[in-house]
């Protein structure tokens, strides 16, 4: 099944503040019908490039069987983590960076690759705020969902 998936994340004074994210799911069925299904979700306190992983992450873990994913975000950090081979370099180096810092949000990265693994996915980086229809459906999802009274803690953030 082919699926396409946007994506983006938010937070409010970064990286102190509540955030959100927000993704849209959509796939044709075998007779055409486009089908859609949007996800989103609030933290307490938590930073923009954990909620830009949490949309990646939840809109893979929604994925009932293996399928074929072209997914859209508007997150360097996410994309050329993928495109580039920084996720390949920092697991080669013990989840390690640069001068041996250890990577950031490796609880999310970790998570992001077994979400990963059942599919094949081509990772496209779109700029954000350019007027792109479903990456501002999603950053309208993930500030909404970061402006909430439904927020939960993000047990990873580290503040």
């Amino acid at each position: 099944m082919k699926v396409d998936i946007y994506t983006d994340g938010a937070a409010r004074g970064n990286p102190e503040g509540p955030g959100g994210y927000g993704a849209v799911i959509q796939y044709r069925d075998p007779r055409g019908i486009l089908h859609e299904k949007e996800l989103s979700a609030g933290y307490k306190r938590t930073t923009n490039n954990r909620m830009e992983l949490m949309a990646v992450i939840a809109a893979l873990e929604a994925l009932n069987r293996p399928c074929e994913v072209e997914l859209y975000s508007d997150s360097a950090y996410v994309v050329k983590a993928f495109n580039e081979g920084w996720l390949a370099n920092w697991i080669a180096r013990d989840w390690k960076r640069g001068k041996n810092d250890p990577v950031k949000n490796r609880d999310l990265w970790e998570r992001l690759l077994a979400a990963a693994k059942p599919h094949r996915i081509h990772f496209n980086w779109v700029k954000g705020h350019a007027g792109h229809p479903l990456n501002e459906r999603c950053d309208r999802l993930a500030t909404a969902a970061a402006d909430g009274d439904n927020l939960s803690e993000d047990p990873g953030a580290q503040m």
